[in-house]
């Protein structure tokens, strides 16, 4: 018996034509369409998604949760191999245990990332249902502003969909050259390293983006000898420069080669592995290549330009702060929109979406406002102004840094690396930007996060009360000492 999630009627119409309520179809089942699904449905309104890869999206299924399961494996290794002054010995040896003491078994490991996924997926899909949100697995197109043709595998018309409101939702693939086109086995892009079931010998990862960046960090401390090659003098181009830096020297201690100011130009399978040649001349010879150079919108034959949406040379779809296309009832969200490349951003643009459409209270998005992380190790978390919009003097702020290497609890934790940055604006003293670079940087940024949002004051960040011994001590503590410039408040 088929799922009735998934069934469309001989005449899709039907579907969105009973009572008075609201129409609405999004197209795409990522973060930004299925959030915007369970708002809709929240707010009363009849509801399909049509989804062609998967319940999820790519955040789900091929990129966000596959990729940060395969960097929790990684952090387990990264802090046996720092555990040696926390006085662990090898029971049999009484040698210092290393990541490369153990095995890594490439094939479980991805196993287990496949089965995670496909459970999300599968829990998102239920919660969607329950909520009466009716799920089409299916390819769709706009045919009008109003209707959305859904398509067989083909590309035969399935039938179409009457909407009032339609949210184009469909994401973005990895970019690629067409000089080394991946193959899924030696030359891969960032949704083929789950069905590896080897570790890598050696992996060159093209491309020291946040995608490059985290799978040099994690496949290095999985046990691969990994190349980085960085087109831009640093890796992580646009990130803090500190941040960079210290991510540059963990590199160079956990002996990743980075090949900076390096461009790859093609990439091709030998007998042994691969070899990547760059645009001097010059070869890497690998056991596999990553190729992390970006997203491309899937925005190509949805029906955009014949219902009138307006789209960036790049591809991806003009939205407003609340999501709106250019068409009237056409709203977007996520990776094809390129606002963000961060799923906690499609959420909100989609939820913002149908607030906005189905006539609620809408705050609009306020970029300044996102929180974003990058896995590696350490981790590396940003909210609001930078210190380099400061110096480039596009913002009026007051910077302050402070390693980690006088907090007690790093001190316990055997930690060396890290700092936390605050900014200020003049004046008012309110905080507009923050840095943290630490572990679990993910979850320590939400502090200041607040603080941005809510507009609180580097006093009352001061002024608040933080657990001893904590890591966030040292978020008070930056803030104390930006209130007494430069006067010593003691220890924290």
């Amino acid at each position: 018996m088929s799922d009735p999630s998934t069934a469309l009627p001989s005449d899709p119409r039907r579907v969105l034509r009973t009572g008075d309520r609201s129409r609405v179809v999004i197209l795409g089942g990522g973060p930004g369409g299925y959030e915007a699904a369970l708002t809709a449905v929240r707010h009363g309104a009849e509801t399909v998604l049509v989804e062609e890869r998967g319940i999820g999206g790519a955040a789900v299924l091929t990129d966000v949760v596959p990729s940060k399961t395969l960097i929790a494996t990684a952090d387990v290794l990264d802090q046996v191999s720092g555990s040696q002054q926390l006085g662990i010995r090898d029971a049999d040896t009484g040698a210092a245990p290393t990541a490369h003491t153990l095995n890594v078994d490439l094939a479980a490991v991805n196993a287990r990332v496949r089965e995670l996924a496909a459970a999300q997926s599968a829990d998102i899909r239920r919660s969607l249902v329950e909520a009466g949100v009716q799920v089409i697995d299916a390819r769709g197109r706009l045919a009008a502003p109003d209707r959305v043709e859904v398509l067989e595998a083909s590309g035969a018309v399935r039938g179409t969909l009457e909407a009032d409101v339609v949210l184009l939702s469909v994401g973005a693939r990895p970019r690629e050259l067409d000089s080394a086109p991946s193959d899924g086995e030696r030359i891969l892009n960032w949704t083929q390293l789950y069905e590896l079931d080897h570790l890598p010998e050696h992996l060159v990862v093209v491309g020291s983006g946040v995608t490059g960046a985290e799978f040099a960090s994690a496949y290095r401390a999985l046990g691969s000898e990994v190349t980085l090659v960085s087109s831009r003098e640093t890796v992580l181009p646009g990130t803090d420069a500190d941040a960079a830096g210290v991510l540059e020297e963990a590199f160079a201690r956990r002996g990743v080669t980075v090949r900076s100011r390096s461009r790859a130009a093609s990439a091709r399978r030998t007998a042994e592995g691969v070899v990547v040649t760059l645009t001097d001349g010059s070869e890497i010879a690998g056991s596999h290549a990553l190729m992390a150079l970006g997203g491309i919108p899937r925005t190509a034959d949805l029906g955009l330009e014949q219902a009138g949406v307006r789209v960036r040379e790049s591809g991806h779809i003009e939205t407003d702060r609340v999501s709106r296309t250019s068409v009237r009832g056409v709203y977007a969200a996520g990776d094809c929109t390129g606002v963000y490349p961060l799923a906690s951003v499609a959420a909100m643009q989609g939820r913002i979406a149908m607030h906005h459409a189905l006539g609620e209270a809408v705050s609009p998005l306020i970029t300044a406002q996102v929180s974003s992380a990058i896995f590696t190790s350490p981790e590396i978390a940003v909210v609001g102004v930078g210190e380099q919009d400061v110096r480039r003097g596009e913002t009026a702020g007051e910077v302050l840094m402070l390693g980690l290497e006088t907090n007690a609890r790093a001190k316990m934790q055997g930690l060396t690396e890290g700092f936390v940055k605050l900014i200020v604006r003049p004046g008012s003293h309110t905080v507009i930007g923050a840095v943290v670079v630490a572990p679990r940087a993910s979850e320590l940024i939400l502090p200041y996060t607040l603080a941005v949002a809510h507009r609180l004051t580097a006093e009352e960040l001061a002024g608040t009360a933080t657990i001893y011994p904590s890591l966030t001590g040292s978020f008070t503590e930056v803030a104390r000492r930006w209130a007494l410039r430069g006067e010593d408040p003691g220890a924290h």
